[in-house]
């Protein structure tokens, strides 16, 4: 078994303080959420998380120092060896004294010890309670850059939660508050709507309003972004409603994946002239007659 020092990276005169900074720098780092599930960084997690629990915790702690990997039974063997120690009477080298196991063989002896020393059944352990959920409503614009959040737990203490960019409705961010020693805690996100992107996965989508004049001549719109960033559109002559134009990397961040996004897609709409004057309706007659005889 790996010694609890060397897991955490901390030498075995460290204050609590230290040992409390390291695990939370390394369970940040090896933190099932934060690597996808790999399996490596999940065990490396269990690791850290077992070695917290020893080492934050003062009699844990001096146990281990004493017995090292056999802490967790050395209670048990030390009253185990001073129980023993009061029915045994050693005889003296080199004398004709006899011992006496005090109405217990030796074998008895050596087999409670090492029942004790935890050779024996393991004893059933309780069932590991359910872990606690909290909702998070955020909105888009938090899911893409990130947002923050307070829970409270219980016992009245509050904690401030990270989510990460690219979080999506369903996602579940893992607490852990003083090594897991209150149990496990989720935070499980739900996005709001938006009124103006629509959120598949990495991509949003978007609509973008032209005039009928503007489709048919070509035209440079403004778009604005989930970013807030706001960016030329330049559309072709003889758009057609409903035409769909990609903005590389303007979509939300992959979660997990730092650096990478998805895209924008802006969809034309196009918006039909109303309340026509006498003189634009004769134009219109006139474009109809012209792409009639066009036609024929």
């Amino acid at each position: 078994m790996a010694d609890f020092y060397e897991t955490l990276g901390v030498p075995k005169n460290a204050s609590q303080k230290d040992i409390r900074q390291a695990y939370r720098g390394m369970a940040r780092q090896y933190h099932p959420d934060v690597n996808g599930g790999e399996k490596t960084s999940e065990e490396k997690f269990k690791q850290i998380n077992e070695a917290y629990s020893v080492l934050s915790d003062a009699s844990k702690r001096r146990r281990y120092d004493r017995h090292g990997d056999n802490w967790a039974n050395s209670d048990r063997i030390e009253e185990a060896a001073r129980g023993r120690r009061g029915g045994v009477r050693w005889g003296n080298p080199g004398g004709n004294e006899s011992f006496s196991f005090s109405g217990m063989d030796s074998g008895s002896i050596f087999e409670n010890l090492f029942n004790d020393m935890g050779q024996g059944s393991p004893q059933p352990r309780a069932p590991k309670p359910p872990p606690t959920e909290y909702p998070a409503e955020i909105t888009l614009e938090e899911a893409h850059k990130g947002a923050t959040r307070l829970v409270g737990l219980p016992g009245g203490r509050r904690l401030e939660v990270k989510l990460p960019e690219g979080a999506d409705n369903g996602s579940r961010i893992h607490l852990a508050p003083d090594g897991g020693s209150e149990g496990e805690f989720y935070l499980v996100v739900s996005v709001k709507e938006h009124p103006r992107f629509k959120r598949e996965g990495k991509h949003l989508y978007t609509e973008v309003e032209t005039s009928l004049e503007d489709a048919i001549l070509g035209t440079d719109l403004t778009i604005e972004t989930i970013s807030g960033t706001r960016l030329a559109l330049t559309i072709p002559p003889e758009t057609q409603n409903g035409r769909r134009f990609r903005l590389s990397g303007q979509g939300m961040p992959v979660l997990n994946d730092p650096g990478v996004n998805g895209d924008l897609y802006a969809t034309i709409k196009v918006i039909l002239p109303t309340d026509l004057s006498q003189e634009e309706q004769e134009l219109f007659l006139r474009l109809k007659e012209l792409r009639a005889g066009k036609g024929s």
